[in-house]
């Protein structure tokens, strides 16, 4: 399919010389745009809200990604293994160990509060 689009000059710049990954940028798109908040933590949106609620320390440590989130994180990892992880695969990978690193930057500081928490009791 052939689409024509007028675009604003500041978008034009943004993705100018991505023009063959276009498809992938508007999978992605439209992915970020339909998606909806599911149970667990299925990206950055529910990590967020989480720890926009204001947490315990508990609770930051018990936080675990959902069933769902895992299964997906598993898939991934198999096919980094295996070399065989595709143009948008890469991208999801790279995402999910942003989070990943947001979640462990949250637990440590989580585990120093409960720790100081615990000497003052």
């Amino acid at each position: 399919m052939q689409i024509t689009l007028d675009l604003p000059e500041d978008l034009l710049d943004k993705i100018s010389g991505l023009e063959d990954q276009l498809p992938q940028v508007l999978a992605l798109g439209v992915d970020e745009l339909t998606s909806r908040p599911r149970e667990g933590f299925n990206g950055f949106a529910e990590v967020l809200e989480f720890l926009a609620n204001l947490p315990t320390p508990a609770e930051v440590l018990a936080l675990r990604p959902s069933s769902s989130l895992q299964a997906q994180i598993d898939q991934l990892s198999e096919k980094y293994k295996a070399e065989t992880l595709t143009a948008q695969d890469v991208l999801l990978w790279k995402q999910y160990e942003y989070l990943e690193h947001v979640v462990r930057m949250a637990k440590a500081k989580a585990y120093l509060k409960q720790q100081e928490q615990d000497r003052a009791v």
